[in-house]
């Protein structure tokens, strides 16, 4: 099955793929790939058989942050509009880091901003050598709020705190070391480790691995409840219509540092 933005499919084996469709734009996101996103849940949450979900970009990268041409048109429109797509978005990593089934994310080339929540919301992520993260968005005055809680888990609150603050950008082996990417694997290798990691799940009974993972939640308190979610979507939306975001953004299309940098 298809969408614009996103292409998912599922073998008879209930593994899925759901794949990020925008690669002349690096896959980063807008509205059609986040509501691909919530198409491809819609449609795998109806599959019995279903055991696991992989997730790919095509292209040389697998997710590049916010699409910032889309975003600055999102940013003057409505609080109430702004407030909608944050909602979108924030429920698309909700739904991910409590789907039911296994997560594998695949990463390859760059994972910026959004991406990299993607990855933090997925149960098993592997990178290949050439990827390279980055929690950029307060480069561009915005911020990351959404994602925040997932980062925090995968990653430690204390490596958030160095790189969500600074935006540098890391590489796979750091990834790794951080908690982000459970395992590095050359360049062009992403299937054979995929296989095997699908593999090891297809041997796990499926009532017991999804009461696991739910329980695996719960235990470490990361469930985003809704009162949290609302918080989060509410800030996001916000900072998005500020004027740091409108310099920032500015700067991104003018290819100049912005205004806040000193000098």
């Amino acid at each position: 099955m298809t969408n614009d933005t996103v292409l998912w499919e599922i073998d008879r084996r209930g593994v899925a793929t759901v794949t990020l469709n925008r690669p002349k734009v690096n896959n980063a996101y807008n509205g059609d790939l986040i509501q691909g996103l919530h198409d491809a849940m819609d449609a795998l949450g109806k599959e019995e058989h279903l055991r696991i979900v992989v997730l790919r970009g095509n292209g040389k990268h697998f997710q590049a942050g916010a699409d910032l041409s889309w975003i600055t048109g999102v940013a003057d429109q409505s609080p109430a509009e702004n407030d909608r797509v944050s909602r979108l978005t924030a429920e698309a990593i909700r739904r991910l880091d409590t789907c039911p089934v296994p997560t594998l994310a695949l990463i390859q080339g760059g994972c910026f901003g959004g991406g990299t929540g993607i990855a933090a919301a997925c149960d098993v992520v592997v990178a290949s050598e050439d990827a390279i993260f980055s929690i950029s968005e307060t480069r561009w005055g915005l911020m990351a709020g959404i994602i925040l809680p997932q980062l925090c888990q995968a990653m430690s609150f204390r490596q958030v705190r160095r790189y969500a603050l600074t935006g540098e950008r890391f590489g796979a082996a750091e990834a790794c070391r951080l908690g982000l990417v459970h395992e590095v694997c050359p360049t062009g290798g992403l299937d054979d480790v995929g296989k095997r990691i699908v593999e090891s799940v297809l041997m796990n009974a499926p009532r017991a691995t999804t009461a696991t993972k739910l329980r695996s939640l719960a235990s470490a308190r990361a469930f985003v409840d809704d009162g949290e979610l609302r918080d989060l979507i509410e800030e996001h939306a916000r900072t998005r219509q500020q004027p740091e975001a409108r310099e920032g953004l500015a700067s991104f299309r003018e290819k100049r540092k912005p205004s806040w940098y000193p000098g």
